[in-house]
């Protein structure tokens, strides 16, 4: 039992889940507030679509993500000749895994947030002259941020706990793409049962301190 390799997996995890919610956090808030303003053909569907990697085993995604990532798709392609070396089992993979499952979390949380705000005013600003992005910067975003915040916060937490679809795309490779979820794994298949309780005590800590926030946001919203 090294602890000497305790932190590697936790420092790689906040690495990813931060990385990852960034992306979901870009993603969600354009998808959130389109959903939540515009109606148009097909919109069940495509929001069926969005919320579907919330609802799907990971592991499921993750043979998505293979074969999306893989050689011999386009992505995987074009990262191979910018980068000269695959994307699978990379910090990369494990970072796009982790936004994957998270990004239909803070999607919906973020949708809510939004079908909360009054659009008299929105209608408002728009009859004065505002432009949608003058509306949704000093209107909807303001009057939704704490939902906004939390969503980011459930993003990161969801990213942190990745496990099925990251090993699947990423692998769990020490030092390079094990995290947390991986090394608990592999420390109690190997007996090694108070270094899997000190990763899953650590994983306990930071899950609870970001739902607490979060919760502590959309009540006072």
């Amino acid at each position: 039992m090294d602890w000497s390799l305790f932190a590697e997996p936790i420092a790689l995890s906040i690495q990813v889940s931060l990385a990852a919610s960034v992306i979901v956090f870009a993603a969600s808030l354009a998808a959130a507030w389109k959903m939540a303003r515009a109606r148009f053909p097909g919109h069940s569907l495509l929001e069926t679509f969005l919320l579907l990697p919330l609802v799907l085993p990971p592991t499921v995604v993750g043979l998505f993500l293979l074969v999306l990532l893989g050689r011999r798709s386009w992505v995987g392609e074009a990262y191979e000749s910018l980068t000269g070396g695959p994307l699978l089992f990379t910090w990369g993979a494990a970072v796009i895994a982790a936004a994957v499952v998270a990004f239909p979390l803070a999607y919906r949380t973020m949708k809510t947030g939004f079908e909360q705000v009054d659009q008299d005013l929105e209608d408002a600003a728009r009859a004065s002259g505002a432009t949608e992005g003058q509306v949704f910067r000093y209107i909807s975003l303001p009057l939704a941020r704490r939902t906004v915040i939390s969503a980011y916060l459930l993003g990161f937490c969801r990213g942190l706990g990745e496990f099925g679809a990251t090993l699947m795309v990423a692998g769990n490779i020490p030092g390079r793409t094990q995290t947390i979820p991986s090394a608990i794994y592999v420390a109690a298949d190997g007996g090694s049962m108070p270094m899997a309780w000190a990763w899953a005590g650590t994983m306990v800590l930071l899950s609870f301190a970001m739902l607490l926030l979060s919760n502590g946001l959309t009540k006072d919203s």
